[in-house]
């Protein structure tokens, strides 16, 4: 079953056009083969950061309203007895 699909159009300068024409054909490819892939890959790309920073300011929220956190020296120390081949116990969130 095909995907469906909608018409965009994008006016591209033309020495871009010449780089992606010139690509094109060194990998066999066409332009617009070429493009989706592009966008594809910036959209998902993208999505990824948007969700990080949601989560970023879900965490930040979480601590304005609780107060609960841990030093960067606790948190130090966690990662280089990690880093060491230790197994520890992740440090509690304190006020």
């Amino acid at each position: 079953m095909k995907t469906a699909q909608v018409n965009a159009s994008v006016k591209l300068p033309v020495e871009l056009h010449a780089r992606l024409a010139s690509l094109a054909e060194q990998r066999k490819r066409s332009a617009h083969s070429l493009m989706v892939q592009a966008i594809e890959s910036y959209v998902a790309r993208e999505e990824k950061r948007e969700a990080w920073r949601r989560e970023g300011i879900v965490a930040w929220e979480e601590y304005q309203r609780t107060g609960l956190h841990l030093t960067n020296d606790e948190v130090l120390d966690w990662l280089a007895r990690t880093a060491a081949g230790e197994d520890p116990e992740m440090p509690e969130c304190h006020l």
